[in-house]
């Protein structure tokens, strides 16, 4: 968005002062004249031009030590001096200290226009890239992740703890919740933001190929190693690296990144080299890592060198609380992409939401209230738009149950996070359904990370045998 340019001239030349205030005035610019460096400094305490134009020789305040004090309280004011004696000495100095350009009276007026339509196109972009920069600092901040729920913000608390360490961070939650949020604030509010943050999800790259893309390989140690090639572990140095579901990388996988981790280096495939790395470590899992250690399936060393500070991000039906701050938060992020004019939801179409079980939990809600946005006509979105975005969703997550051939012990873990959706986290009703019993069905939640590990066991049927 285009902004005023608002120009302040300080010559104590009174005449000169208004032609140069004239002239650009008549350019559209909006000007403010001073005869004296002091009678701008207290102007400036309370309304800060983005253009300065200045004389070189005043009696108050000589210009260059003006010029000075500007850029040392102001620096985002870009400055233009004017000198009658035309000395390369006093234009070095002055642009030394901090000015844009100068100019020697007597000038043309154009080059005076010239002049300062390039130093307002300056003004234009600093601005643009403040407000990029504001915009990139918002991005994967606390305010980020949005809610005020209990649940929530305790995750807020610890993560503004937890964030100025170097110490190794697991987080767990459902597929959906939002841990690689957490994961990226974490980073930007470290000592570490300005370096690099890189993720990898440890199920998205075939076990053979990990290893390279986490350790980089060098020329001819396989079919296909073409040239050398960094791993994300050199890539992330002096910042973070997020392993997310890294409860599914392989046994042999896990004793080579516990080797990292205790010695701080590296050694790319092929090499004999080794290589010292500085890197934070943010691990992500849906699952309970400690019983998978227990059953042999999780290095338990490894584990416990990851879960120095464990946090647990709910899933959203522990949030309801949240579900409208969420909703509007996303109709205001797809409503400027889609161009569209929803404003809001109406009472009942958030009874629908606030309804609905979420097993996509927070991913799920995103991704419905995008299509209902698209599918609304009007400012607001309806019941039966919502209501048909979130039977679909439904429907595709049962599609999804068998869509991509997965492990029984997949199918089981999609299965159970359905049926508890379903009926609301009620586990007495979830378990009759799934024909197991309450004390199996929490050992199954442990596993698939649906419940923290400080849940209390239940105490029914406690000598049942396992089903």
């Amino acid at each position: 968005m285009a902004i005023e340019i608002k120009i302040a001239i300080v010559d104590d030349d009174k005449e000169m002062g208004r032609v140069v205030a004239d002239l650009l005035t008549d350019e559209g610019y909006k000007t403010s004249q001073y005869t004296s460096a002091s009678e701008a400094l207290v102007k400036f305490k309370t309304d800060l031009p983005h253009i300065l134009i200045t004389d070189h020789k005043m009696k108050d305040i000589d210009g260059l030590m003006f010029l000075k004090k500007i850029q040392s309280d102001h620096p985002s004011i870009v400055s233009i001096m004017m000198t009658a004696f035309g000395s390369i000495e006093t234009a070095i100095e002055a642009m030394k200290l901090g000015a844009y350009h100068y100019i020697v009276k007597p000038f043309k007026n154009e080059e005076m226009k010239l002049l300062v339509k390039r130093a307002s196109e300056r003004v234009s972009l600093k601005n643009e890239n403040a407000t990029l920069k504001k915009e990139l600092n918002k991005t994967f901040t606390l305010d980020s992740i949005v809610g005020k729920s209990p649940a929530i913000t305790s995750v807020f608390e610890l993560i503004k703890v937890v964030a100025p360490a170097s110490a190794s961070v697991l987080i767990s939650g459902e597929s959906g919740s939002g841990k690689e949020l957490v994961a990226r604030a974490l980073h930007n509010a470290s000592p570490r933001k300005s370096k690099p943050f890189i993720a990898i999800n440890c199920t998205a790259i075939p076990e053979h190929l990990l290893e390279s893309e986490l350790f980089g390989h060098v020329k001819g140690s396989f079919t296909g190693a073409i040239a050398d090639k960094k791993g994300l572990f050199e890539e992330a140095n002096h910042g973070t690296l997020f392993l997310d579901e890294i409860g599914d990388m392989s046994l042999q996988l896990q004793a080579k990144l516990l080797r990292v981790l205790q010695e701080r280096t590296i050694r790319p495939v092929g090499s004999n080299t080794h290589k010292e790395i500085d890197v934070r470590i943010i691990a992500a899992t849906h699952r309970d890592l400690k019983i998978m250690a227990k059953d042999g399936k999780f290095r338990e060393d490894l584990f416990y060198r990851l879960n120095v500070v464990p946090i647990r991000v709910p899933p959203l039906r522990e949030r309801i609380e949240d579900i409208p701050i969420l909703v509007d938060a996303f109709i205001k992020k797809f409503a400027a992409r889609n161009g569209s004019m929803v404003q809001s939801a109406t009472p009942e179409a958030m009874s629908v939401l606030m309804a609905h079980p979420w097993p996509g939990n927070v991913r799920e809600l995103e991704n419905v209230i995008e299509r209902a946005i698209v599918l609304s006509p009007g400012k607001l979105i309806e019941k039966n738009v919502v209501l048909g975005s979130a039977l679909e969703e439904a429907q595709q997550n049962i599609e999804q149950l068998h869509a991509d051939r997965p492990t029984l012990e997949k199918l089981e873990e999609r299965y159970i996070k359905l049926i508890m959706g379903e009926v609301k986290n009620k586990k007495d009703e979830a378990a009759e359904i799934l024909g197991i019993s309450r004390r199996t069905l929490y050992r199954k939640e442990r596993i698939y990370g649906m419940v923290s590990d400080d849940t209390p066991e239940p105490q029914d049927d406690i000598n049942e045998k396992n089903n």
